[in-house]
This record gives structure tokens, C-alpha cells and sequence, in this order.
């Protein structure tokens, strides 16, 4: 069987979107009044739902008051963090590549489609996806099993010609859970005993090695 559609994550896989994230978390955080971590302490931010990282931060389940934190960030990030990111050098090949190899491809993103499709524009690669999908401003679909499943369906694709490529477990969750194959990338924030306990199909540590298995795939 042939590949058929490859699904990317986007923070962490295909841009590198550390100062915007933790900016904005920090700016969330000042607001909310309470310990604002550095930089470096918010690394494991980048990839899970906002609402499951505010809990932590914040030591609360209270929907509502995550719900505020989530408004300060995007107070911030939909005017600046959005575009203090960095596209990940040789993931453009890659992606260019599966396209005119006629594979489809697809943004699988916890991050609202509405920023998620901005930045894919403003890096160039937008021509080269089918579909960037997201989430739901109010956080629908940012656990990445649902976003998957969602996406099967809405695209009509079969799931055992589909690949789910991300840096952080809940990539790959989403991908064991939907029976689509996982692959780890090592790039990312993901570390790679976190990829290794989900047992992808391949972990690889640059984007060039990730184009030659995909290139090769179902042979």
C-alpha cells in the first residue's frame, strides 16, 4: 500500500514557535497574578492544549479560571507571538517533496485552525497542504485523538495509508488511537524517551531522514 496523506503537527515539527509560546505564557501569567517561570522552564508547554498547561501552571481544574489565563495568552500571541517563530530548516524539502510525490497533506495542530492557518501562509507552505485543521477557539478538538479522527473522516482517508508525524506523545497517542502511523521527530520538545514509550514506527533526528523514509514508505 502507498502513502496516501501525511499529517503534520506544527509546533515543535514544522516551526519553531519558542518565544512566541512562552511569551505569551509568561504575559498570561503576569496577568493572572501569579509566578511567572523563565523561558526555559516552559518548554514542556509547547505541544499539549493550553487549558492542560494553565492546570498545571495555575494548580487549578477550574475551567473558568483557565479559560481567563487562555484569553491573556491570546491577548498576546494572535498580534505578536504568533510570528516569533522559526520555520524548521529542511522541513520545507520535506514537505515539497510528499507534494509533488502526490501525497496529501494535512496540518494536525492543538492550536486554533485560525492562527494555525496564518502561520502555515506566513511560512510559505500553504499551497503545499490540502487542509490545515485545529482546533476550536473553546479548545474542541485539541486533544490530538479527537482532532485525528475528526480529520479521518472529515477528509474521507483511510488510516492505515496515513502517517501522523509530531515531537510530544500526544502526536503520537493520537495516532496509535486512530490506527494511523506514528512517527517521532527528534527536533521538536518532545524528548526521545517520551516518543520511544509510544511506540512509533520511527523516530528520526533530522527533517532529511524523515523525507527518506516516507519516501520509501509501504515498499
Amino acid at each position: 500500500m502507498s502513502l496516501s496523506a501525511a499529517l503534520f503537527d506544527l509546533d515543535g515539527t514544522l516551526t519553531d514557535p519558542f518565544e512566541g509560546i512562552t511569551r505569551s505564557i509568561q504575559y498570561a501569567l503576569e496577568k493572572m497574578q501569579v509566578h511567572v517561570p523563565a523561558a526555559e522552564e516552559l518548554r514542556w508547554c509547547i505541544g499539549p492544549p493550553l487549558w492542560e498547561s494553565f492546570e498545571k501552571l495555575l494548580g487549578t481544574t477550574d475551567r473558568s479560571v483557565q479559560d481567563q489565563a487562555v484569553a491573556f495568552y491570546r491577548e498576546r500571541y494572535r498580534k505578536t507571538g504568533l510570528f516569533e517563530n522559526v520555520l524548521i530548516e529542511g522541513i520545507d524539502t520535506v514537505v515539497r517533496d510528499l507534494h509533488g510525490a502526490g501525497v496529501k497533506l494535512y496540518v494536525a495542530t492543538s492550536k486554533p485552525h485560525a492562527y494555525a492557518g496564518t502561520i502555515v501562509e506566513h511560512f510559505g507552505l500553504l499551497p503545499f497542504f490540502n487542509h490545515v485543521h485545529g482546533s476550536e477557539l473553546d479548545g474542541t478538538r485539541s486533544a490530538k485523538t479527537e482532532l485525528i479522527a475528526y480529520i479521518l473522516e472529515q477528509e474521507g482517508l483511510s488510516a492505515e495509508s496515513c502517517v501522523m508525524i509530531g515531537d510530544r506523545k500526544h502526536d503520537l497517542i493520537g495516532a496509535n488511537a486512530n490506527h494511523v502511523e506514528a512517527l517521532g521527530v527528534m527536533w521538536g520538545y518532545g524528548s526521545r524517551a517520551e516518543l520511544a514509550a509510544e511506540n512509533p514506527a520511527g523516530i528520526f533526528d533530522r527533517p532529511a531522514d524523515l523525507g527518506s523514509y516516507l519516501r520509501t514508505w509501504g515498499d
